[in-house]
C-alpha cells in the first residue's frame, strides 16, 4: 500500500520538508524534551506563548516542557569564526495551542541558519520558507517585512521606544487611527506621518510597494532598508520562487530579539500562519552569542486541522462480519487493501464511522 493512503497531511509533510532541507545541507538536529526553566522565564516575550509546563528535576531544579526549538539550539550551540551552522529540526513542542486554553503536544519542524549570516544565507532561508510551503500546498502565500526599514523610519521620526511599540502593535492590527493617534502625541513631521500611516495601506506585489515607499521623501538608512530586503526578492525572483511573496509591513515581531527581515506563510484553508520566521541577532547578542541568526517554524498541528476539514470519509470500505466466518472477513479485508482501498473490518461498524462502502457478511 502506498505511505500515502495511510499518513496524515502533516505526516508527509514531515518527510518532505526533511528531504528538502536535507539537499540545502541542513543536518537534523535533535534535542532534549525539557530545559531549565531559566532559559524560558528570561525569554518569555520570545515565546509564541509564555504558558510553560514546569517540573522539579531530582536535583531540585526547575525543568520545563520545551514550548520551544530556537532557544535551545542557541543555547546548546557555540560560535565558530567566518562559519555557518545549519540546522533543521523536527521535534515536539509542549504549549498552549492557537485558538484553545488547554496544553498541546505540537510537532514543530523548522530550520536555523547560525553563524557568519549574509545576504546569501538571508536569501537562501526564505527561498527555503516558500519551497516548505509549497510542499504544503500549491494555493500559499509568503508575507515579507524589514523591521530595519520600520527602526529607520522610527529613528528619523525621533520616537521614543514606547511609540515603536505602540505603533508596532497598531501596524499588525492594520490599524491606522492607532498610527495616526501616536504620531500626533509625539509630534511627528506630516510626511513621516504619512509615511507611517501608509505602512498600513501598502501591501502586496514587491514592485508596487518598493514604488509606493520610494514616493516619500526619505533619508539614507531606510533607503538602504528598503534597497536590501527588494535585492532579496530580486535574488528570489532569479529563481521563480516570488510570484507568490508579498511585502506587508503588518508583520512585525519584537524588536527586542528580532531585525532585518521577517515574514509569514500562509495556506488556503487554515486563517491562521503555518510558517513564521525572522532574523533574530538581537536575541543571539542578549544569550551572549556573536553570531547571527536567521530561521523558521511551520506549526504542524495546524495541518492536522486542514487534513481533518478537507477529509470525508475515514475508510473506503467498511466490512461488518456480525457472527460470519471470520477467514472470510479477513480475506475480503486483505484483498480490499491489496486492491489500494482503505479499510475497517469489525464485528459491528460503529455509527460514528464515515465510509463510501459498507459491506455486511
Amino acid at each position: 500500500m502506498s505511505l500515502d493512503l495511510v499518513l496524515r497531511d502533516d505526516e508527509r509533510a514531515v518527510f518532505a520538508l526533511r528531504e528538502l532541507y536535507g539537499k540545502y545541507g541542513y543536518a537534523q538536529y535533535k534535542m532534549s524534551k525539557f530545559e531549565e526553566y531559566d532559559l524560558y522565564a528570561l525569554n518569555k516575550e520570545f515565546l509564541v506563548s509564555d504558558n510553560v509546563i514546569t517540573f522539579t528535576d531530582t536535583d531540585g531544579k526547575l525543568m520545563a516542557l520545551k514550548p520551544d526549538v530556537t532557544l535551545s539550539i542557541i543555547k546548546n550551540g557555540k560560535d565558530a569564526e567566518k562559519s555557518v551552522q545549519k540546522v533543521f529540526y523536527n521535534e515536539n513542542v509542549y504549549r498552549v495551542s492557537k485558538g484553545t486554553k488547554n496544553f498541546k503536544e505540537i510537532m514543530q519542524t523548522g530550520l536555523e541558519c547560525v553563524g557568519d549570516i549574509d545576504d546569501y544565507s538571508i536569501t537562501e532561508v526564505i527561498m527555503l520558507a516558500v519551497k516548505s510551503l509549497q510542499t504544503v500546498s500549491n494555493d500559499y502565500v509568503l508575507d515579507i517585512s524589514s523591521l530595519d526599514i520600520l527602526n529607520a523610519i522610527f529613528d528619523k521620526a525621533s520616537l521614543s521606544q514606547s511609540s515603536k511599540k505602540q505603533i508596532l502593535n497598531y501596524l499588525s492590527q492594520k490599524n491606522v487611527k492607532g498610527v495616526e493617534s501616536v504620531c500626533d502625541e509625539q509630534k511627528v513631521s506630516e510626511n513621516d506621518k504619512l509615511l507611517l500611516t501608509s505602512l498600513v495601506s501598502t501591501y502586496g506585489k514587491p514592485e508596487k510597494v518598493k514604488n509606493a515607499l520610494l514616493s516619500f521623501s526619505l533619508d539614507e538608512n531606510t533607503k538602504q532598508a528598503i534597497d536590501k530586503l527588494f535585492s532579496v526578492i530580486d535574488c528570489l525572483n532569479q529563481l521563480n520562487v516570488a510570484d507568490k511573496i508579498n511585502v506587508d509591513f503588518s508583520v512585525v515581531n519584537d524588536l527586542n530579539y528580532y531585525n532585518g527581515l521577517v515574514f509569514k506563510g500562509f495556506i488556503s484553508g487554515i486563517p491562521t500562519s503555518i510558517l513564521s520566521g525572522g532574523q533574530y541577532d538581537k536575541l543571539m547578542t542578549k544569550m551572549n552569542r556573536s553570531a547571527c541568526a536567521i530561521g523558521f517554524a511551520i506549526y504542524l498541528d495546524e495541518l492536522s486541522k486542514l487534513n481533518e476539514n478537507k477529509k470525508e470519509f475515514d475508510v473506503d470500505v467498511a466490512i461488518e462480519y456480525g457472527n460470519a466466518d471470520k477467514k472470510q472477513a479477513l480475506k475480503m479485508a486483505y484483498e480490499l487493501v491489496e486492491q489500494g482501498n482503505s479499510v475497517l473490518c469489525e464485528k459491528k461498524i460503529p455509527c460514528s464511522v464515515r465510509y463510501k462502502q459498507i459491506i455486511k457478511l
